[in-house]
């Protein structure tokens, strides 16, 4: 991976932080709006990662394929990445 890996630790650790206080929400019956909000936050963190790692992959393992001249597969893989992202 070439992306910041103390960052992406970082968010990571965050949203696991965050999903810690979801389970505990959950298990304490809390009012619906605010486990919602919490797994909010937490999806946000966790996107904000991925753009982190994919903005990486674009700008180390696209660049190298490109400047060999292989870049078919690159695409591919980010064209899948996007299509899970709908």
């Amino acid at each position: 991976m070439k992306a910041d890996k103390a960052e992406i630790t970082r968010l990571v650790r965050t949203a696991r932080g965050q999903l810690d206080g979801v389970l505990k929400m959950i298990e304490e019956d809390r009012y619906c709006i605010d486990v919602s909000n919490q797994l909010m936050a937490a999806i946000a963190v966790l996107k904000k990662a991925d753009r982190e790692i994919l903005k990486a992959h674009m700008r180390c393992c696209v660049r190298d394929a490109v400047e060999n001249g292989d870049t078919d597969q690159k695409l591919e893989e980010l064209a899948a990445v996007i299509d899970k992202l709908g």
